[in-house]
């Protein structure tokens, strides 16, 4: 009995939660307000800035890589003298081995720390570009408000501006590059 009532309590308090949203009085498009979105992670991965820094870490990663090679090669070579050296000897190169394997993870933890490092300015700096260009479109176009496409619901394709502001940043880019 007792969750019926509350059951009964739960619908009630639902109408009437509905009744007052659906006779409120409508504000937003019918009041004039213009709004408009922007799919920022699509402005984002074709922002040419986007794709010539990641050429840039791909390219520092490569060299990285490179650089990590040549120690693995220099750990590879004092194994195998290690396995050739007579009893006596072995001390001093397992000492030069370990160092080499210190080393490596060093570099290992350093090249990946200063990778994520890069990357988080260019991110800022991109986030930044797409930011300060969504405010003036925004207010050269007169909207009240440009949301992200990823907090939306529901929207109409016609109030997506992505294609405009993407088409605006790269210009701005491109301009700015020469």
């Amino acid at each position: 009995m007792k969750d019926s009532h509350r059951f009964g309590f739960t619908v009630l308090l639902f109408t009437f939660f509905l009744s007052t949203v659906l006779a409120a009085p409508r504000h937003g498009h019918a009041a004039g307000e213009k709004v408009v979105f922007v799919d920022v992670a699509k402005v984002f991965d074709e922002y040419q800035k986007t794709k010539d820094q990641d050429k840039i870490l791909q390219e520092v990663g490569k060299k990285k890589e490179q650089e990590r090679d040549a120690v693995v090669h220099d750990i590879r070579k004092l194994k195998d003298e290690l396995a050739l050296l007579a009893d006596k000897a072995k001390p001093k190169k397992q000492e030069q081995l370990d160092g080499k394997v210190g080393e490596l993870q060093n570099f290992d933890r350093d090249a990946k720390a200063e990778l994520a490092q890069k990357r988080n300015v260019i991110v800022r700096e991109i986030f930044k570009d797409i930011d300060d260009l969504v405010q003036r479109y925004g207010e050269r176009k007169g909207y009240d408000m440009i949301l992200n496409e990823r907090a939306l619901l529901f929207r109409s394709p016609n109030l997506d501006v992505t294609q405009d502001v993407l088409k605006e940043l790269n210009q701005n880019y491109a301009k700015n590059k020469k």
